[in-house]
């Protein structure tokens, strides 16, 4: 079930009614993460300027730039989960339509998200990503945990955003965590290809547009079961029932 969804994600990426969507995801997330780059940059030259290393010593202030390089390249490793939640958030119903579509056009499509509450989930959960990676990054200098926690947090983050994104435009959100739960094992194992993709430079700029396919694609397979979705549908009726019942 896994390995065929990465293997149609991966088809999808490279098929031509995602090839623009592709760029421009790309596109935005080089953009944000040179904003970025601009940001802190800007910090390290004030900080450095305040501290006047160059004219007292040189030697430290030489090396002091040379680390700061070295830092923000690590720094941009452990912010790309973060950056890559955001474009998720902005894409995802767009690939979610191409592939759903093209793949599954028997089946009724989703409904997307109101593009407000969409952005505003993806910039709540990429800051949940973006404080767990922090605290991943204060222990890059111990040799063998350091890989260990980014890999799992990311793991386990990045398939909880992206399956929740993709099957919340067919069920309330209390049947997708229900779902997710169900299938936590076979959908942590996607996370785990989401945080192995964001580790490989350059293929890690298709993580948003990789993920968004990978998790419509399993959302898809894990639901093909009569009984779950008749179970899902019986849940959602009623929970209309009984908002009803409220008003």
């Amino acid at each position: 079930m896994l390995i065929q969804s990465v293997f149609a994600a991966a088809r999808d990426v490279l098929s031509p009614g995602l090839r623009r969507i592709l760029w421009k995801s790309i596109g935005l997330t080089l953009a944000l993460l040179f904003l970025v780059w601009l940001v802190l940059t800007r910090l390290l030259d004030s900080f450095l300027s305040s501290h006047d290393l160059s004219a007292s010593y040189p030697i430290l202030d030489s090396i002091a730039f040379f680390l700061a390089g070295f830092g923000l390249f690590i720094a941009f490793a452990y912010l790309l989960p973060a950056v890559s939640a955001i474009v998720a958030g902005y894409f995802l119903d767009d690939v979610a339509e191409v592939v759903e579509r093209g793949s599954y056009p028997a089946d009724p499509p989703g409904r997307a998200l109101p593009f407000g509450k969409a952005l505003l989930y993806a910039l709540r959960f990429a800051g949940l990503v973006l404080v767990v990676n922090m605290f991943a990054l204060l222990l890059f200098f111990i040799p063998g945990i350091n890989i260990g926690v980014f890999f799992i947090a990311n793991a386990y983050l990045l398939s909880r955003e992206y399956f929740e994104l993709a099957a919340g435009r067919f069920w309330p959100k209390e049947d997708v965590v229900r779902l997710r739960m169900q299938h936590r094992g076979t959908i942590l194992a996607a996370g785990a290809v989401l945080a192995g993709l964001v580790l490989i430079p350059v293929l890690n700029l298709i993580t948003p547009i990789f993920g968004a396919a990978l998790m419509v694609h399993l959302h898809k397979r894990l639901t093909q079961d009569p009984a779950t979705r008749a179970a899902l549908r019986r849940n959602d009726q009623a929970s209309i029932a009984q908002q009803s019942e409220r008003i």
